[in-house]
């Protein structure tokens, strides 16, 4: 059975920062991983993903220089470095594993959710 548990979220400022980790149980991140994001009465959005064998990775130009996604194979964690956060940063985040990635896009996700970790910048 394939778990997620996002971690990580909170309530900041404009300018702070946050760091979401994404573990993962029954599912080990070998290849593309996604960070996603959700915010009230909107689509869920792909923001940032990596291929884990080779560390290429995917950001959407609304976060490209203010968020960094790494892992820890050992730890089979995904993580979401968050600076300079702005209050249109606010939604729920998701990691998932993908079918796909690339430098310039972001693969569709698997039917695999955790429950979110929401973030919250205040302006």
């Amino acid at each position: 059975q394939v778990q997620l548990v996002e971690t990580g979220g909170g309530s900041v400022q404009a300018g702070g920062s946050l760091r979401l980790s994404c573990a993962g149980s029954g599912y080990t991140f070998s290849s593309c991983i996604g960070w996603l994001r959700q915010a009230p009465g909107k689509e869920r959005e792909g923001v940032a993903a990596i291929y884990t064998r080779t560390d290429r990775t995917y950001y959407d130009d609304s976060v490209k220089g203010r968020f960094t996604i790494s892992h820890d194979n050992r730890k089979n964690t995904v993580y979401l470095q968050m600076n300079s956060l702005k209050p249109e940063d606010t939604a729920t985040y998701y990691c998932a594993p993908l079918h796909s990635c690339g430098s310039n896009y972001f693969g569709i996700p698997y039917n695999y959710w955790g429950q979110g970790t929401q973030v919250t910048v205040s302006s």
